[in-house]
């Protein structure tokens, strides 16, 4: 700790938009032991995005002052899925599913925070309990508690359905922070009944109470709604340089302030043209990410394809078979661009598909294969690939 208990939890918490009770953080580093953060991620998709970083850099400031970040990977929760913000249950993914992305969450999270210096756990290791340990932890919290969460009690106003299992999930969060004593839990906005119910569950427990504390949630390129792979509005931190700097530069400009802030931990330079400094902040996030060389090269390859309009300098290859006279284009598009079918019917529809500059069209569901092999296919602003007959 750098400063007396009260200027470093006025530190720690500057940018934050609850630190939950007031003076409970300041108590907590008045002890003189390193607190124990904790943040849990259900890896109900592959990818971690911008708007996780927010938390993790703020992880990232508790573990620069010595305090130690437990990162749980919620590979049970996921298994509920967090109906935080949901006006629907979440689809129920597999086992297989959940495991195969959590094995890529922690890499990802190590390009923000000290891999070195992590905690790892996999809220598993509690949760798969006896019945008789699940029904104390039923008792500690009421329907009622539970009922007055935002979405829940509009979804109940509505008449619309709420699993028993939804409802398990705040307490199945409650006691990842028993199970790891928790001082400190992190979360978005949308968190905030999350992370006050467990310090219920604590107290229940008999296990001293955390601090509850959220951070802003940032919006995503629609520059509207909140960043969500779901919503197809977010920039992976694992995406190739190219596509996170382009990303970034279709962000509307009334976004970018809350970009700035919440991802560089600054103002938007007030100076340069709107188009210079999201073009600043795109190399910044691709340097984070990548490297500085890589966010060069991104940059130029911006300005090759899309101010110069020439194609990239390298292309990477799409074999098709040859042995047709033609080829289904949306089977291509799926094949080469990791695109469903019937997306690549929407795109060629809506003229978002180009064979060697010229625009297909919804008609263009088959193409004689003469007419492909050696041509570069374009699916949106950034997707290209050189199509090469096979055989």
């Amino acid at each position: 700790m750098t400063g007396s208990p009260a200027s470093e939890a006025a530190f720690l918490a500057r940018d934050a938009v609850d630190c939950l009770p007031e003076g409970a953080l300041a108590r907590k580093l008045a002890e003189g032991r390193p607190l124990r953060v904790k943040l849990g991620l259900d890896p109900t998709a592959p990818d971690v995005h911008l708007g996780h970083t927010v938390v993790l850099r703020k992880l990232l400031e508790f573990q620069d002052r010595g305090h130690v970040v437990v990162l749980i990977i919620g590979d049970y929760t996921a298994r509920v899925g967090d109906p935080s913000g949901r006006s629907s249950t979440r689809p129920q993914l597999s086992g297989e599913q959940i495991d195969a992305n959590a094995q890529t969450y922690v890499d990802q999270a190590a390009k923000v925070l000290d891999a070195s210096r992590i905690e790892l756990r996999h809220n598993s290791e509690w949760l798969d309990m006896r019945m008789v340990d699940l029904f104390a932890l039923t008792r500690t919290t009421t329907v009622a508690q539970l009922l007055e969460r935002d979405d829940f009690s509009k979804r109940y106003a509505a008449r619309e359905p709420i699993s028993i299992l939804e409802l398990l999930y705040p307490l199945m969060q409650a006691y990842d922070s028993v199970a790891v004593r928790a001082d400190v839990e992190l979360g978005g906005t949308d968190q905030k009944f999350n992370l006050l119910l467990g310090r219920d569950v604590q107290r229940a427990y008999g296990v001293d109470e955390q601090v509850a504390l959220t951070m802003p949630i940032l919006t995503g390129l629609d520059g509207e709604r909140k960043m969500s792979k779901s919503l197809g509005n977010h920039v992976g931190v694992s995406e190739p340089a190219q596509e996170i700097y382009g990303k970034v530069l279709s962000l509307p400009d009334a976004a970018m302030a809350g970009w700035y802030g919440l991802l560089l931990g600054e103002p938007a330079p007030q100076g340069p043209s709107a188009r210079d400094a999201k073009h600043a902040l795109a190399r910044r996030l691709v340097e984070r990410f990548h490297s500085p060389e890589a966010a060069g090269e991104a940059a130029a390859h911006f300005d090759r394809v899309f101010v110069q309009h020439e194609l990239p300098a390298e292309i990477e290859d799409a074999e098709f078979d040859g042995s047709a006279a033609t080829v289904h284009m949306p089977a291509l598009i799926a094949d080469g661009f990791g695109r469903t079918r019937s997306e690549a019917r929407r795109l060629l529809g809506q003229g978002a598909v180009k064979l060697d500059g010229k625009a297909l069209s919804g008609a263009d569901l088959d193409v004689a294969a003469e007419r492909l092999d050696g041509a570069v296919l374009q699916v949106g602003k950034r997707g290209f690939r050189r199509l090469r007959r096979a055989g």
